[in-house]
């Protein structure tokens, strides 16, 4: 019965789902949102562009693997949405949505990000779980105001040494890559304050409590024949930390990223913002 209703959906015309999908949309939202997450959508709805003042535009969960250049008419937007789509490149018209300050692109088919990406210099948050990297983009680390980077998931192996130029770097999830040794490059960057490294393939773990803004680090799921020294009041989650009990990786977590998104983007002014939003 599933797969007949699926196969039913799918014979529906793609232009007719997007009409019954944002039919409501006649005027610009109040709230200066709009979430077309879950709608099943393989075309970008080319009305949400005349959203000129559109802040947050969510569309994560649909079928999408490109989008038009007339999204970058949307030049307040500051959250933009693209996780759970089919995306094999990103569109070159993100690059031109210079007060973004929160991209999610996780789950989708990037191999690599375009250098264009380094145009967003507003940039806070970037999400790119869960695709196909081999290597973090060397344009990664030209965010310079970046402070949480999320890109456990994929196939990396190791970080680039440009890493530590990132001062603003405060989290970064690596959790579920092919790392076989602890990054050198964190070992330099003192301000950051969340680490996780879980589920690589991590033997040894250098001293970490020269670190003095460390908060969290998440080491658990590693071949590892020792825990990471740390300062004190660092919490450390995985094998030999000294906590009983100790916390579960996936609720460290949440708590991290609760903390991060208590934070909402507020509305750009002539200079570039220096608020400290995450996500």
């Amino acid at each position: 019965m599933g797969n007949t209703i699926k196969a039913l959906v799918a014979f529906i015309p793609t232009n007719r789902c997007q009409n019954y999908v944002i039919g409501d949309l006649r005027e610009m939202p109040l709230d200066k949102m709009v979430d077309l997450s879950g709608s099943q959508l393989r075309r970008f709805p080319m009305r949400v562009c005349s959203f000129r003042e559109l802040v947050k535009l969510y569309l994560s969960d649909n079928h999408l693997n490109s989008l038009p250049p007339e999204l970058g008419q949307l030049q307040n937007l500051q959250i933009l949405a693209l996780d759970f789509n089919n995306f094999k490149v990103l569109p070159q018209v993100v690059c031109t949505l210079r007060q973004l300050c929160i991209l999610y692109l996780g789950n989708n088919k990037l191999c690599d990000l375009p250098n264009e990406l380094s145009l967003l210099q507003n940039l806070r948050t970037l999400w790119i779980e869960d695709n196909c990297l081999t290597h973090l983009p060397d344009v990664v680390c030209k965010l310079s105001l970046l402070k949480t980077l999320h890109a456990g998931s994929n196939a990396l192996r190791l970080l680039p040494g440009q890493l530590q130029q990132l001062r603003e770097l405060r989290t970064i999830w690596l959790s579920g890559n092919l790392l076989t040794d602890f990054p050198t490059v964190l070992l330099h960057m003192p301000f950051l304050e969340v680490i996780d490294v879980d589920q690589n393939s991590i033997r040894y773990f250098p001293s970490l409590a020269h670190l003095s803004s460390l908060k969290l680090v998440i080491y658990d799921h590693n071949p590892c024949r020792n825990a990471p020294k740390v300062s004190k009041g660092v919490r450390r989650v995985g094998r030999w930390a000294e906590e009983t009990p100790e916390p579960d990786p996936r609720k460290a977590r949440r708590y991290a990223l609760a903390n991060e998104e208590s934070q909402e983007p507020q509305t750009p002014a002539s200079l570039p913002p220096l608020l400290p939003m995450s996500s």
